[in-house]
């Protein structure tokens, strides 16, 4: 592969040019031999059209020859070159711990502690959305926005200038002119003129707390939704997205899918939020041990050319494979109309055989408790109150939990999801009313805090409790290592303290660790966030298939929501509500009713 030095570009870039249309350049261009491009319809070779010395202008970011080797000596990516053209939607999936947010650190100029080079067109303007964005503690939300919007503010700003100017006797009219119609043309491609009304309608679509709150005084929630309306209205060439749909409800989710899908600059975003990537991005670009895959298409067609390579590949993708052959089963199956989960009773049938298949083929196992009786959980006239200022957060609930149930609690921020949870499990008590549990009931919890993991113990004995092997209900044996690696903690990283680990390493122990407890019902708070695709996919299968048990779950992942769910629980705006079907059924259902 030929490379050299752009003047016009004023930058370092390749001139090998794989797998071009006709018509257009691809969104991505894998450009070394450590990377492979797919494509749902056949790729055609050609050369690079409207080209300056054989590269685009439409090319506004490229890596070359990019590695990275993180302590302990594992290789995160090497020779990893790939241009980035004006445009494009591109989704990067990858298990915990693959690079994904390494490389956006490395797009966005963040991180400099990498081998090759990252080159970015002239006045190619970068936005990034760390995981904990830095917010100014001295000033309100509403200031830490306008923050991000100094170039629309110093147009404006010019822009009133050049009007003053232009009523003074000796002005340069002329010059004038043409500085106004130069900062017209700036100002409309920003949108600035619109500014105030962009902003109140941002912080509404994401729940963005108040403008004149003290930003030192917010949840990391409310923080990433500061942070996230503040990007978004900088509008930059190049938006860097990881995890950008944690901590939003479902409403803000779609929101945000809609302004991105009309966004017109690049979108490049981690995201486990399938549904998603289903409707935003034309490209997934997934970080496989070590190696690059580019997929053309959405997160389905990436699903139908993985599965296609899996098959193709050596026997230990087998079960990586027969994973998403059910997925892509369930999608063509169920998402175009969304049905709920019906067969779960039946498949609860053959669950012992399906168990220990999942045991030996190394996927996650919940251990299962006790036999659960007929009665479950019931709830009665429930009320909760905010003690602080005595506001409702919901009054006068009433439903009963069957056998047999995954239950999904949906609603917006701050509406009382947890807290319901908490009153459920005893942790907290309820104003008015009563939460009964069954006689069988052996309760599990899994919170959003994950306070109960012990930051000075390694992952394998918080897990463990060193003992070597772990015994399931009706008898069943499993070492603890291979149950532990079902969690994708493998190898070194089960000798890593738990005080070392991201959030996403954090919320898999802490579901290994629960799980391991042999409940039959289990109550888990946001169990989705910052896990990977392949982590949920096989814990998705793990409730669905193998766990005979009642699951109750606060997420806001719609496609989750969807795969596992036979009921719903939706806090609306005057009342909580029970509902028969998984998400989506429940959406058309009050829609249906809104009509």
């Amino acid at each position: 592969m030929h490379c050299r030095l752009s003047r016009h570009f004023g930058g370092h870039f390749c001139s090998s040019w794989t797998h071009l249309r006709p018509t257009r350049l691809l969104p991505i261009i894998s450009i070394t031999s450590s990377s492979h491009t797919y494509h749902s319809t056949p790729s055609i070779q050609a050369k690079s059209p409207n080209t300056n010395r054989g590269i685009s202008t439409d090319i506004i970011c490229h890596l070359r020859d990019v590695g990275v080797t993180i302590p302990g000596g594992k290789m995160l990516f090497d020779n990893l070159g790939m241009n980035f053209i004006r445009g494009a939607k591109i989704g990067i999936l990858g298990s915990n711990g693959s690079g994904k947010s390494t490389l956006l650190k490395i797009i966005a100029g963040v991180r400099r502690d990498f081998d090759g080079d990252r080159w970015i067109k002239a006045e190619t303007r970068v936005g990034y959305l760390p995981q904990e964005p830095i917010l100014d503690p001295s000033k309100t939300v509403y200031e830490n926005i306008m923050d991000g919007l100094q170039q629309c503010q110093s147009l404006m700003n010019a822009f009133d200038k050049i009007s003053i100017d232009m009523g003074e006797p000796d002005a340069d009219f002329d010059r004038l002119l043409q500085e106004q119609g130069d900062l017209q043309e700036r100002i409309d491609q920003l949108g600035c003129w619109e500014l105030s009304h962009e902003i109140e309608r941002a912080m509404q679509a994401l729940r963005v707390p108040p403008k004149d709150s003290s930003v030192v005084t917010l949840s990391g929630g409310e923080r990433r939704r500061v942070a996230l309306c503040r990007l978004l209205l900088e509008k930059p060439d190049i938006l860097l997205l990881d995890e950008p749909t944690n901590h939003l409800d479902a409403a803000s989710v779609a929101w945000l899918e809609s302004y991105l899908m009309n966004y017109k600059g690049t979108v490049i975003a981690v995201t486990h939020d399938r549904y998603f990537l289903d409707n935003v991005v034309g490209w997934i670009l997934e970080l496989d041990r070590g190696q690059t895959f580019v997929y053309e298409g959405n997160y389905t067609k990436w699903l139908e050319q993985k599965q296609n390579r899996l098959n193709t590949q050596q026997k230990s993708d087998i079960v990586r494979a027969k994973q998403i052959a059910k997925e892509l089963e369930w999608t063509r199956t169920h998402q175009g109309n969304k049905k709920g989960n019906k067969a779960r009773a039946r498949k609860l049938q053959s669950i012992d055989a399906t168990r220990q298949s999942r045991i030996t083929e190394g996927q996650i196992v919940i251990p299962n408790g006790p036999r659960l009786g007929s009665k479950v959980i019931q709830v009665r006239n429930v009320t909760k109150r905010i003690p602080e200022n005595n506001r409702i957060l919901f009054q006068k609930v009433n439903f009963d939990i069957p056998p047999n149930s995954i239950v999904g609690i949906v609603g917006g921020n701050g509406t009382g999801k947890s807290t319901l949870l908490k009153v459920i499990a005893g942790i907290e008590m309820p104003d008015e009313g009563s939460v009964e549990l069954g006689k069988t009931v052996s309760l599990g919890v899994v919170s959003q805090t994950r306070d109960e993991l012990h930051s000075r113990k390694t992952v394998y004995e918080t897990i463990s409790q060193d003992n070597d092997i772990v015994v399931l209900e009706g008898g069943e044996q499993i070492h603890a290592r291979a149950y532990i690696a079902a969690f994708n903690l493998r190898g070194p990283m089960q000798e890593r303290y738990v005080s070392t680990l991201s959030g996403g390493e954090r919320n898999r122990v802490h579901l290994a660790q629960m799980l391991l407890g042999g409940h039959n019902v289990i109550l888990l708070d946001e169990p989705t966030n910052d896990l990977d695709v392949e982590t949920l996919r096989s814990l998705e299968t793990a409730l669905v298939e193998t766990f005979e048990g009642v699951a109750l779950v606060i997420s806001h992942d719609r496609y989750f929501l969807d795969r596992i769910c036979t009921h719903i629980i939706a806090f609306e705006t005057e009342k909580v509500r029970f509902f028969d079907g998984n998400y989506s059924e429940y959406e058309r259902a009050k829609m249906s009713k809104k009509k």
